[in-house]
């Protein structure tokens, strides 16, 4: 792709490197931006620029905020006895969005994946045992997305807390083998919350 402009194929080459943005794409959105007032451009570029240096993780559940605590976290209202494992904040906001969960989360961020070079002790899992060795848990719901490595990451927690005292189940599998968490729709996601099944029934049914 020849450019007339240094500046817009540099704009273009940086734009093309978020996830599912092309070349074309990219193209196509600096053209646009390039038709917009300038202030537009200046609110997103101080967007950008804010998430990149005052976000933070909360140091509960791992979940991103714009605080130490998350407002999830902070809502007494929830039901402390429930926390949903999910792999990124991608997934909370999925199932948030069904309305049908009451609880807290654990954001892992991340699966076990050896070749992507992703391993237990890149995940938040030490946090979640302290979460149930502390006993407030009485439930952990494995809602990660439909994959091996999903399995797998289920599977080597279903281990580490297999001699606490906690129930741990897995949401119903009405979501497709292989489909991200992120994708469902709302009502399948809902249900698949609702009618969750212990863990060991998953394995077995495997």
């Amino acid at each position: 792709m020849e450019f007339s402009s240094k500046l817009l194929e540099n704009a273009v080459n940086e734009i093309a490197q978020l996830p599912g943005i092309g070349k074309r794409t990219a193209l196509r959105l600096a053209l646009h931006l390039l038709k917009q007032p300038k202030e537009n451009t200046s609110h997103l570029t101080q967007a950008l620029n804010n998430l990149r240096e005052h976000i933070n993780f909360c140091s509960s559940c791992h979940n991103l905020s714009d605080v130490p605590l998350c407002e999830i976290c902070s809502n007494p209202a929830r039901d402390d006895s429930l926390l949903c494992v999910v792999e990124d904040i991608r997934d909370v906001i999925a199932i948030e969005n069904t309305g049908q969960f009451k609880g807290y989360y654990h954001v892992l961020g991340g699966i076990i994946s050896p070749i992507d070079g992703v391993g237990p002790q890149d995940l938040n899992l030490d946090s979640l045992e302290q979460k149930v060795k502390e006993g407030k848990v009485k439930e952990i719901i494995f809602a990660l997305s439909a994959t091996m490595e999903a399995d797998t990451t289920n599977f080597y927690i279903y281990k580490i807390l297999a001699h606490y005292a906690v129930k741990t189940s897995a949401i119903a599998r009405g979501i497709p083998v292989g489909d991200d968490l992120e994708y469902t729709d709302e009502v399948t996601l809902g249900r698949s919350i609702l009618k969750r099944v212990p863990y060991e029934n998953s394995i077995v049914s495997k």
